[in-house]
């Protein structure tokens, strides 16, 4: 039967297999493609508004399994039922009771019955109308590109929620509140224009589940780092509707970022699954080939890297095609412009489960991909597996999420660092970690904060997480915070307690936006958002996560510093430099492109670098000229500027550098606000305890 005979709900001959997988729409009715290479029997189960279902054998073909139904289009809801042996022991875990959700689904509808034993494969029932499905979706436009890319050079990535950014703003009309349709809204837009960021970073919109687990002690998953299909955005973050409704909003929101220059970036969970551990729920993937999309041990027990139970197995081809598939859709049909890799080390995993930086096939098929050529890829470079950290490691074309620099900035402000030669790194790009492999300060996105931790206000407020409405005895979350809380645990009304609070959080925001790199600020941390102590709020769908919309306005000197910041920074080609520094100078009779100012005014000498108790230090920055070249050719010229930071609890006096390299400087950035607008060249100059201070040479 053709496809142009086949009567309606009768599947029609197989397509060749080349064809791509999925639901693919025509214009008479719809191509259903699975690959399931081990099944013995496909069936394509056809969901009525009513939760009655019509199933229809596929046709096999290779390893895949299609057929065409006509009559059928767009907002169809559907799921697969798979047959095979089941034995678990060997990683075979096929069972046509559970109602499997198509991997390559472009929405998702229904939601997860935590209650019922049928999601299991250990009950022999149905679990048609307990688990969610897929919905047939139409293709579509994809929303306008950027007008301008961002360079990497520029990019300032702002980290925020798609739910917990809107669910407070008073602007957002009620029903599109937490939603795309939210973050779309003008008002939002408008804030992060002027604030100076240049591309946001979602967390995880692919669809994603709770896990039953945390759902058994009343709460969600928040965060969504338990993804259940990686081509779907997530349906509740739509305002209206589930039945492929979703796919629409998001390129919306989409193309309203983009008419106003912002990039948007998506965090994306390819590491595991929210099918869970070896007792986990049957919901797609592990009923359609166990053993090729999961890391198995003898005994067909899931090989877990990842801390939940399951590690998504990339070193198999078709595993690695689905990924691939999915990047390249969400760049070409949904308009993103960039992913942050979540455990990034898990995808660079051998078939021996080992790690491979040099030759995994994932790697290059990214590195060759002309689609993902012209996006922005950073990885979180390391897993919970053995040699997980693997940070400076990734190569070409890779940024990373720069571990150390958190730590290293978060230790000197808190006065527990060894000397100043870590920071140096730091500040300078880390050139120790990425200056060896051909890639560009670029490669370093700079962080003090993320999702994941205290947030810059509890930084500086708690010594101690305080995680108890996790329900979980606050035992979870990291020990290692590198935080001080200054003398108090928490919220205080204590005048000296709050001023040096305030302080350090200048000091943290001041260093992150101008050292070389790509800073990423989490969101709210340019208006003091607290989450109370709770250094692991993924289960906290609750004020505790929301960003307050008060704040702005209380916090409004901290806000207006990191404007003040990230306007600088765009603004001065020398705040932002894109090579690496030299020691020497650009041109010939020119000033070093960087020079380490000793606080007796000279450059840093051997000792200086070796003394563990130094902790103030001066950065000279030579703008006279900038390695690099404009868009003409011409090489970069900018003002030259001297970043001083005293990171100990005195005051010290520090003697800029004399009148050879400038006859005199602008106090741009004071943190502790002296007062001082000028200095001269040579002078000696008081530092107060505890401050950046940030001059421009005259």
């Amino acid at each position: 039967m053709t496809e142009a005979t086949a009567a309606p709900n009768e599947l029609g001959p197989a397509p060749d297999p080349d064809v791509r997988l999925g639901a693919q729409v025509h214009t008479d009715g719809t191509t259903f493609t699975l690959w399931a290479p081990a099944a013995e029997r496909v069936e394509l189960a056809l969901l009525g508004p009513d939760g009655a279902q019509r199933n229809l054998d596929l046709t096999h073909t290779g390893e895949y399994w299609t057929g065409f139904v006509a009559g059928i289009g767009h907002g169809q809801r559907y799921g697969y039922r798979v047959h095979g042996p089941f034995d678990p022991s060997h990683g075979l875990r096929f069972h046509p009771s559970k109602l499997l959700l198509d991997p390559y689904a472009r929405a998702v509808d229904g939601s997860l019955d935590f209650t019922s034993p049928l999601i299991y494969d250990s009950s022999d029932g149905d679990s048609a109308g307990h688990v969610p499905v897929g919905v047939v979706v139409a293709d579509g436009a994809p929303p306008p590109p950027i007008s301008r890319p961002v360079p990497w050079s520029e990019t300032v990535i702002y980290e925020l929620h798609t739910k917990g950014f809107t669910k407070l703003h008073p602007d957002v009309p009620e029903h599109q509140r937490g939603t795309y349709a939210g973050l779309a809204h003008p008002s939002v837009i408008n804030y992060l224009t002027e604030l100076g960021v240049t591309s946001v970073e979602l967390l995880p919109i692919h669809h994603f589940l709770t896990e039953p687990a945390i759902a058994a002690r009343g709460l969600p998953n928040y965060w969504g780092y338990n993804t259940l299909n990686y081509f779907a955005p997530h349906g509740p973050f739509s305002s209206a509707g589930s039945a492929g409704e979703q796919v629409a909003e998001f390129k919306a929101m989409v193309a309203a970022f983009h008419a106003a220059g912002i990039e948007v970036i998506l965090d994306v969970v390819y590491n595991h699954t929210a099918e869970g551990g070896f007792d986990g729920p049957t919901l797609s993937f592990r009923g359609i080939d166990n053993r090729a999309y999961y890391r198995l041990t003898h005994g067909g027990v899931t090989y877990d890297v990842t801390g939940t139970g399951n590690s998504v197995d990339t070193s198999h081809p078709q595993v690695r095609r689905l990924v691939m598939d999915s990047l390249r859709y969400w760049v070409e049909e949904m308009g993103v412009d960039g992913f942050r890799f979540d455990l990034a080390v898990t995808l660079i995993r051998n078939e021996r489960h080992e790690v491979d930086t040099v030759d995994h096939p994932f790697l290059a098929e990214v590195a060759a991909d002309p689609v993902l050529g012209r996006v922005k890829l950073i990885s979180e470079p390391w897993d919970v597996g053995p040699f997980g950290y693997q940070v400076g490691n990734f190569g070409t074309p890779w940024s990373e999420w720069n571990g150390k620099f958190r730590d290293s900035v978060r230790d000197v402000w808190r006065t527990s660092s060894y000397g100043v030669q870590d920071l140096a790194y730091r500040l300078s790009g880390s050139s120790d970690l990425y200056g060896d492999d051909g890639r560009y300060p670029y490669a370093s996105i700079n962080f003090v904060t993320a999702h994941d931790g205290f947030t810059l206000r509890d930084l500086v407020s708690y010594d101690h997480k305080h995680n108890d409405a996790n329900r979980e005895d606050n035992r979870d979350g990291t020990d290692d915070n590198r935080s001080w809380n200054c003398g108090v645990e928490g919220e205080t009304d204590d005048g000296g307690v709050v001023a040096l609070r305030k302080r350090q959080m200048a000091n943290l925001m001041t260093t992150l936006v101008l050292s070389t790199g790509v800073p990423m600020i989490t969101a709210g941390d340019e208006c003091g958002r607290t989450q109370y102590g709770n250094n692991n709020a993924y289960c906290q769908d609750s004020e505790i996560s929301w960003f307050d919309w008060t704040l702005p306005s209380t916090w409004s000197d901290h806000l207006g510093l990191t404007k003040q910041l990230l306007a600088l920074r765009a603004a001065h080609p020398a705040l932002r430099q894109w090579h690496y520094f030299s020691g020497q100078p650009v041109v010939a009779g020119g000033r070093k492109d960087l020079s380490w100012i000793a606080p007796h005014g000279g450059e840093m000498t051997e000792n200086d670098w070796h003394d563990g108790n130094l902790r103030t230090i001066g950065m000279f920055l030579a703008g006279d000229a900038l390695r690099g070249t404009d868009a003409e050719g011409n090489i970069l010229t900018d003002n030259s500027f001297l970043l001083v930071l005293n990171a100990t609890a005195e005051e010290r006096e520090v003697v800029v550098p004399d009148a050879s390299w400038a006859p005199g400087y602008e106090v741009v950035v004071d943190t502790s606000g002296s007062g001082v607008t000028e200095v001269e060249a040579g002078a000696r100059v008081p530092l107060a305890p505890r401050c950046v201070v940030l001059l421009r040479a005259l």
